[in-house]
């Protein structure tokens, strides 16, 4: 069982995913400082960790770093490290989960801000969980990319009224995502 309690796991994976989404560098170092602050209360670094699949968020005992590196000779329990996918796809098996989680984001944006937006929202919850698997909170702002300039673009026959909001739509989803 890792030494990092589950809801700071949550907040360094929140924090994480704010720092990498922010426009301005010093909100994105903010972001940073406060999740290496909540890691060092629990005695932990953290890193991201480059994939072929995404990135990985990777947390572990402070204990086991020396001059910046991993000693393997300090690691007597792997199982206290924490790994916190950060990109790429989610896990099929979960399209479900992913889907509901999704659909309340489209209901919640249909509820407060009408059908043309919640019809966009719709799109993107359907890009993120078929093509990544992963709920609108999740998507990276490479994926968001891809969906206002490809999946959008080709997919969705978009009204007019949708593609004049298409940037107000997506970050309305985002807003709703987060809070949900």
């Amino acid at each position: 069982m890792p030494d990092l309690p589950a809801d700071t796991r949550d907040e360094v994976e929140r924090l994480t995913r704010l720092a990498r989404q922010a426009v301005d560098e010093g909100a994105a170092a903010a972001y940073r400082d406060q999740r290496a602050a909540l890691l060092d209360d629990h005695d932990y670094d953290a890193r991201i960790r480059e994939e072929d699949t995404g990135d990985v968020l990777v947390c572990y005992p402070s204990e086991w770093v020396e001059d910046g590196v991993i000693r393997p000779d300090r690691v007597e329990d792997t199982d206290r490290g924490v790994e916190i996918r950060l990109s790429g796809p989610g896990d099929p098996d979960e399209w479900d989960e992913v889907e509901a989680r999704n659909r309340a984001v489209v209901e919640a944006v249909r509820d407060d801000h009408g059908e043309t937006h919640a019809a966009t929202v719709r799109a993107l919850a359907d890009f993120m969980g078929n093509h990544y698997a992963k709920p609108i909170a999740e998507a990276t702002p490479d994926e968001l990319a891809e969906f206002r300039e490809e999946y959008f673009q080709r997919n969705v026959w978009p009204t007019e009224e949708q593609r004049e909001l298409l940037d107000d739509s997506v970050q309305l989803a985002i807003e709703k995502a987060e809070r949900a």
